[in-house]
């Protein structure tokens, strides 16, 4: 008897799949079992070994086995050489480099005594430079020697002073700080020019150079940074009161040391060229020269403190 079906219907059975034939050809290969394929050559991967690029054709360790890199690299330095050479050369026409370094040639000790000696100069007695072997000693060695260092140090120290005290007085911008800068620089050089053509003039013949009358002419800021400071902590009381002081001491200390020079030049020009040129005039000269640093130290100073 057939039984009604009530919307069931019986499991069908799985039916066995069967094998490919072997003599007839696939439409589709059966990828589901072999293994991945292999990266195409020059792509990276994530198996790449980036330490083994340095070995390959053009890397950075093969950059200077290149002939052409390396003729690069030596017209390089080449050109860089000849460059110093010129410039050395240039340089060389205008000052003397090794003679610069002797006005640098100082050490901690010798700073001291200089500022000591350009503040309290009356007690000093010996204002003699000392040689050897007909070369001046450097300053580290003589303390009546001239130096660059200090008056370098002492220019750049009142440029921040004076930076410090316009903006105290709420008077700073960089137009006015340089211009502080600037009239400083042209004032030592208008009378460093004007003390040359004085020599010149009088036919002076002594060992001073250039270089020594910047030297003499920048040891003015010494006493321009004792004033100024003295100016912003005591008011104008402590202002005139310093620059009497400093300006007293650097009087004499340029007389004391320009005397040596220029006066004591006297007795070797007088059977020679120099012979015209009388020694009051040469007193002249050192006189004005001390003269003159009292009037640069207030036209610098007095405008930076109310």
């Amino acid at each position: 008897m057939d039984l009604p079906h009530h919307g069931y219907r019986a499991a069908a059975k799985p039916r066995a799949r069967a094998a490919p034939s072997t003599g007839e050809p696939l439409l589709f290969e059966d990828t589901s079992g072999a293994a991945p394929p292999a990266a195409p050559q020059g792509y990276y991967n994530v198996g790449y070994d980036m330490s083994a690029g340095g070995d390959a054709a053009g890397g950075p360790n093969n950059l200077f086995s290149d002939p052409m890199a390396s003729a690069a690299v030596m017209y390089g330095s080449s050109l860089a050489s000849q460059g110093k050479d010129m410039v050395n050369k240039e340089i060389s026409r205008f000052m003397s480099v090794n003679k610069l370094k002797y006005f640098f040639a100082v050490d901690t000790k010798y700073v001291m005594k200089k500022l000591l000696l350009l503040m309290f100069p009356y007690t000093h007695q010996d204002w003699e430079v000392r040689y050897h072997r007909d070369t001046p000693l450097t300053p580290r060695y003589d303390v009546n020697a001239p130096d660059l260092y200090i008056p370098t140090m002492a220019f750049i120290t009142y440029i921040l002073l004076a930076g410090m005290a316009l903006g105290i007085q709420k008077r700073f911008s960089p137009e006015v700080l340089g211009l502080c800068a600037s009239t400083a620089l042209v004032w030592m050089i208008i009378e460093v020019l004007v003390m040359l053509l004085c020599l010149y003039l009088l036919t002076v013949h002594s060992d001073l150079s250039t270089f020594d009358l910047l030297a003499y002419s920048g040891y003015k800021y010494v006493g321009m940074i004792f004033t100024l400071l003295c100016g912003l902590l005591f008011g104008s009381d402590g202002y005139f009161v310093a620059l009497a002081w400093s300006s007293c001491a650097l009087m004499f200390f340029i007389v004391r040391s320009l005397r040596m020079k220029i006066l004591s030049s006297f007795s070797s020009d007088s059977m020679g060229v120099g012979a015209s040129a009388k020694p009051r005039f040469r007193l002249y000269i050192t006189v004005a020269t001390a003269a003159f640093q009292p009037i640069i130290i207030y036209w610098l100073t007095s405008h930076l403190v109310r």
